[in-house]
């Protein structure tokens, strides 16, 4: 018997380990070292979560559910998750090495979202449509798509769960979640909330593994109606074409070259600010990440300084100690690919203005960590601009004016998030008009909202999450036609 903790499946309101026996570590980036464990499931399992998952949604109790019910257990799961809030919180940091300060701020923001779609559930409406033909009642209908299958990252687990489950629930559909192979001990402790919130068997489970294990019975399965993924874009590519044959509904959240334009005008100290926040904070591990910073060249030098000289003060260390600024990246593999585009960007002629390499501290014991990174005159075309690092790396590129600005900001194949520092408000405006990414900020950075529907343009995915916008991507619009005529006109003749 393994001294770790673990976590269990839930399969229809059923604890469960994997039907192989197998169990996966899951290891704590700090130390290097597994402390707790996951079923590694297989084919099997995910079968049987789906077909748990068909059986609610068409048989159980859900299917028959008032909306206004539906939204009161989602208003219930808020207010257990706040209530465990710091304990979820913590074993996310055990599980993916972010700072405790950052995690506890989104678990505790996460109740937000299921209060917000719950009060939504009872509000999603049809409508008449004043037909042109005589004697026809026509009207609309919203309804669940069916069976949705969530597959989470591991950079913000709860989080990014939570912009999945909330309005699929919402909309009356049942979920499997799979979350990442690396962080999946946070999705199964809220399943001990979800069975106290009241959630009938079947509504909610969850799949734990590999990818490539249980990934295409998920993707593929015919009963499986709609895929809602957030993580890397050849992932997700995979995903999209695999859901394709079978014509299933996506939502794809991918990745993302974030500009962060800074102009001359701007408040520098709150530019600068932005700028350590767009890439360092998390340790450069989010979609949004501002990894490109683009400066107006009349203040590139001194902005180039003073970015260098505030993230030169950034304390690494233990991330559930609050005075930790910078912890440690969440995976080995993902930390040997973020040394790896530093050394490229060293070989392309990036100059490496801080950082460049694994700290020296030994404080800092088997961590897996990556120095605030920061490389000057970059070239966007060079790999360190164009490609997503997932890391705590910077490129400082100069820009001459407006459009030179949003030529480089567009020259990208993603279109995640951006950020615009200027105090010209129609400056701000007409950027954020031409700048193509989901997301533009102006004079701030990383804000997110569950009242704002978020998502990217190009290869940084489809369809959007918070905000209204998302629970229509879990609905479907059926047309209701009622004859009220008592004959029926020439059959051989469209009506």
């Amino acid at each position: 018997m393994s001294d770790l903790a673990r976590f269990h499946n839930v399969v229809n309101g059923q604890p469960c380990a994997s039907t192989t026996g197998r169990w996966l570590a899951s290891v704590n980036p700090y130390t290097g070292k597994a402390w707790a464990e996951v079923p590694q499931c297989g084919p099997d399992d995910a079968d049987a979560a789906v077909q748990a998952a068909w059986r609610a949604f068409t048989k159980g109790p859900w299917a028959t559910m008032s909306a206004t019910a539906r939204g009161k257990l989602l208003r219930r799961l808020a207010d257990l998750i706040a209530r465990d809030a710091e304990k979820l919180a913590e074993i996310e940091v055990k599980d993916n090495g972010k700072l405790l300060a950052e995690m506890s701020a989104q678990v505790r923001y996460v109740p937000e979202w299921f209060h917000y779609f719950g009060g939504l559930a009872d509000k999603i409406e049809g409508g008449v449509i004043p037909s042109d033909k005589p004697d026809v009642f026509n009207y609309t209908k919203r309804e669940p798509l069916g069976v949705v299958v969530c597959i989470t990252p591991w950079n913000s687990p709860l989080m990014l769960l939570t912009w999945k489950l909330a309005p699929a629930l919402a909309a009356g559909n049942t979920v499997v979640i799979k979350p990442s192979e690396f962080t999946s001990c946070s999705a199964l402790a809220l399943m001990e909330l979800v069975k106290e919130a009241g959630f009938p068997d079947g509504v909610i489970n969850t799949v734990t593994g590999f990818g490539a294990e249980v990934g295409p019975t998920l993707v593929e399965n015919p009963q499986v109606s709609k895929v809602a993924f957030t993580g890397g874009d050849a992932t997700g590519a995979a995903i999209y074409a695999q859901a394709a044959k079978h014509i299933k509904h996506v939502t794809l959240e991918l990745g993302g070259k974030s500009p962060n334009i800074v102009f001359d005008d701007a408040n520098l100290d709150d530019a600068v600010k932005g700028a350590i926040s767009g890439i360092f904070a998390a340790s450069g591990q989010t979609c949004i990440a501002g990894s490109r910073l683009l400066v107006q060249r009349s203040v590139y030098e001194e902005v180039s300084e003073r970015v260098v000289a505030f993230a030169s003060t950034a304390r690494l260390g233990d991330p559930m100690e609050r005075t930790t600024q910078v912890g440690p990246i969440t995976t080995q593999p993902q930390r040997e690919k973020v040394l790896g585009y530093i050394d490229i960007a060293k070989q392309e002629g990036a100059r490496c203005l801080l950082g460049g390499g694994t700290p020296k501290d030994p404080a800092l014991g088997e961590g897996w960590f990556v120095e605030p990174t920061i490389f000057g005159d970059v070239n966007n075309s060079m790999r360190i601009a164009r490609e997503e690092v997932f890391g705590p790396v910077l490129s400082i590129i100069p820009f001459e004016d407006e459009d030179e600005a949003v030529e480089i900001a567009n020259d990208t194949i993603y279109g995640l998030a951006s950020g615009v520092w200027t105090k010209d408000m129609r400056r701000a405006f007409k950027m954020a008009d031409r700048i193509r990414a989901g997301t533009v900020w102006v004079n701030t950075y990383r804000a997110v909202s569950f009242l704002a529907p978020f998502g990217g343009y190009k290869k940084s995915g489809i369809g959007r999450e918070s905000g209204q916008a998302a629970i229509d991507e879990y609905l479907q619009t059926k047309c209701v036609w009622i004859n009220l005529a008592e004959g029926i006109p020439d059959p051989f003749v469209i009506r």
